[in-house]
């Protein structure tokens, strides 16, 4: 863990960032008293929740069928 002073954490944010990307704890003092700590983010993951576009979403029953035109296109002329 490492301990600054606030002058010295605004001096070095960018540094001191690095380090706590390292692993390290810093820990920002005022007056020789902590006051904050800076520890890496770990963004929380929430649960997918099944059927969440239910009934927003649409797809016409022809949607799989193929197109000459599109296959011509894709595969050229036969």
């Amino acid at each position: 863990m490492l301990t600054v002073n606030i002058y010295n954490a605004k001096t070095n944010l960018s540094k001191l960032i690095e380090q706590v990307l390292a692993g390290k704890e810093v820990v920002i003092a005022k007056a020789g008293k902590p006051v904050a700590r800076l520890v890496s983010y770990k963004e929380e993951k929430k649960p997918r929740k099944p059927g969440a576009w239910k009934g927003k979403v649409w797809i016409s029953d022809d949607f799989n069928d193929e197109s000459d035109e599109i296959n011509k296109l894709f595969y050229g002329e036969e």
